[in-house]
């Protein structure tokens, strides 16, 4: 019962949590699903979200206009990836490992050290740790659950209009989207830019609930967002068929994630094994279709066996 309030008393902080890492992964998922890329940029453009934030913050500027810089920071790091697999001809796995390496001294420059914190007593900012369980709209909850939505409405439009559909088009069938006077190269960079700039804005709402802005704070990021994907799809795949529910879903991935690593640090599990676990998480949803699919056609096999014996 103590374990079980304990969890119960730790799941704003959770749920909040598991939202502010919902908007990253959805742009993971504009990546890895819509465009079929696995970018690695994310885990260093996350960690430039929340450092352009907090230094904006802490210079004086507007909170939201912070947010929005650091957004664009997203964009171009983005496009740097873009670039360097279209008009290049690197690979984009190696394309967002380069650019993902150059953010580290990036980050380091912007920041000036290796972590710059940002003090909610002593500054405004958007969302905090300390406020989880406040009744207010700068509960994480609340802020971060209405700007989830208006993320999620203008994706479901942009993806609606037709440059949106090409993006789409692109990452189906590159080869017909090209052959139907589509250009590929355009929407691969578009689309990697719009994902990073959702990773930074991301970061930058993480920098600000957590207090302070880390080089190192993206490590591993690319492997939450593809648990969260991955979650989401497995547990509401069949019932979310619209885009915009899709896009849900994968917030709903993320929020149950990090409700799962809140109970197993509640049980005792060794808080130094979580990226063994994140890990572990990931593959297991991975293979899952997969055996899915195997015990299907071994079925099929054995049906048609039966009957060509007959």
């Amino acid at each position: 019962m103590e374990l079980f309030m304990q969890l119960f008393n730790a799941l704003p902080g959770s749920i909040s949590q598991g939202l502010v890492w919902g908007i990253m992964a959805i742009g993971i998922y504009i990546t890895y699903r819509i465009l079929d890329i696995a970018d690695l940029t994310v885990d260093g453009s996350f960690a430039t979200g929340g450092a352009v934030a907090v230094v904006l913050i802490l210079n004086g500027w507007n909170l939201w206009l912070a947010m929005l810089v650091a957004f664009v920071a997203g964009l171009i790091a983005g496009a740097i990836t873009g670039l360097l697999h279209t008009l290049m001809g690197i690979p984009p796995i190696l394309a967002g490992i380069l650019t993902q390496l150059s953010l580290y001294s990036i980050n380091l420059k912007i920041m000036g050290k290796a972590n710059q914190s940002v003090n909610v007593n002593q500054t405004d900012l958007l969302i905090s740790l300390r406020w989880v369980k406040e009744l207010a709209f700068h509960n994480p909850l609340i802020t971060v659950g209405v700007v989830l939505i208006v993320v999620i409405a203008i994706l479901y439009w942009f993806f609606g209009t037709e440059m949106g559909c090409a993006i789409r088009a692109t990452g189906s069938n590159l080869s017909m989207s090209r052959a139907q006077g589509i250009n590929t190269n355009f929407n691969k960079v578009l689309g990697i830019m719009l994902s990073n700039g959702l990773v930074a804005f991301s970061g930058a709402f993480l920098a600000q609930y957590q207090g302070f802005a880390d080089v190192k704070m993206g490590q591993g990021a690319i492997v939450i967002g593809l648990a969260a994907v991955i979650i989401g799809e497995a547990l509401f795949g069949k019932l979310f068929k619209n885009f915009a529910l899709k896009l849900l879903a994968v917030a709903f991935g993320s929020i149950i994630y990090y409700i799962v690593i809140q109970a197993v640090i509640t049980i005792g599990l060794d808080a130094n094994l979580l990226k063994l676990l994140s890990a572990a998480i990931v593959a297991i949803f991975l293979a899952v279709p997969y055996w899915k699919r195997q015990y299907t056609e071994k079925h099929i096999r054995k049906s048609k066996g039966g009957k060509a014996n007959a």
